[in-house]
């Protein structure tokens, strides 16, 4: 097990919503959890049964940090070996939450 943790500088604040958690953590699969944080940053905390891959999780969470923008958000992945495109799938579906909860 590998953990990761990546913070991006603020953006729009998140604002209050209730936790939300999307995907089912197993074989090429992995969950995402979104909660409400304190402060303008958005930080991510990344475990992952795949070793080695850190480049790789840095520039997938960038891309998610630069299309939806939000701060005052603590993000949690548990992976068991997702893609790239299936962690973007899993972020953006956790945003469809947050988004149509407020």
């Amino acid at each position: 097990m590998e953990r990761l943790d990546f913070r991006f500088n603020g953006g729009r604040p998140a604002g209050a919503f209730a936790p939300v958690l999307v995907g089912v953590l197993g074989s090429g699969n992995l969950e995402v959890l979104l909660e409400p944080a304190a402060g303008p940053d958005c930080a991510v905390q990344v475990q992952t049964t795949a070793r080695g891959f850190g480049a790789i999780w840095a520039a997938v969470l960038a891309d998610f940090h630069r299309r939806h923008g939000l701060g005052g958000l603590a993000v949690a992945i548990h992976d068991m070996g997702a893609t790239p495109a299936v962690v973007g799938l899993r972020l953006d579906q956790a945003m469809a939450q947050v988004k149509g909860a407020s």
